[in-house]
């Protein structure tokens, strides 16, 4: 009867101390795609590190990428082996500018032209630098797929262009991709980011 007893407090004494117990704090929800989104487009100025594979049309290169967005002006460098070595992208708005390692340099029509002869396809890079923040391009319609309990992108569909978000990077109190796929008739590009500054 006595055992039977201590038995009881026991167990009534081991609910009070749950019923005591602090609860942890809960975690902070994702602020919402409706929030975020504006906020990343708006985002004038990112440096990116990171390696880029390009498959386009049966032929393919690796190189490294290097990607620094001051407002409007965007300065990409891939060095690899894509043709004769490292490429140099100056881009504002319709303004195209290319160096390559052997010092030449291309303005518009022709920069385009030695861009799409060295990649194996045309860039997109207005909408570029909006899809490596993972966000669409804020000037074309595009169709979303979101990851609901992050609140961010897994996919995007935009200029006839399929962007899969395959994992995110914590980049101070944001998340920014960190592995990303783009695919657009025989061209696919893989991006995978080493570093973000913002």
């Amino acid at each position: 009867m006595r055992s039977e007893l201590a038995r009881g407090l026991a167990a009534a004494a081991l609910v009070l101390l749950a019923a005591c117990r602090t609860a942890p704090p809960a975690a902070p929800g994702s602020p919402s795609w409706q929030l975020r989104r504006p906020q990343l487009q708006a985002r004038a100025h990112f440096l990116l590190k990171g390696r880029v594979a390009v498959a386009a049309g049966g032929q393919g290169f690796n190189a490294s990428l290097r990607w620094a967005q001051e407002g409007a002006a965007s300065q990409v460098a891939l060095e690899g082996p894509l043709g004769a070595g490292a490429v140099h992208i100056s881009a504002q708005g319709n303004d195209l500018n290319v160096a390559t390692a052997s010092g030449t340099k291309l303005e518009s029509d022709a920069a385009r032209a030695e861009l799409a002869a060295r990649l194996g396809f045309d860039p997109p890079l207005a909408s570029l630098r909006y899809w490596v923040l993972g966000v669409p391009d804020p000037a074309q319609p595009a169709a979303e797929t979101l990851d609901e309990a992050h609140q961010r992108l897994a996919r995007l569909e935009q200029d006839g262009w399929r962007i899969d978000y395959g994992s995110y990077m914590a980049v101070g109190a944001e998340w920014l991709p960190a592995r990303v796929t783009l695919e657009r008739d025989d061209v696919r590009v893989k991006l995978i980011v080493d570093n973000w500054q913002s």
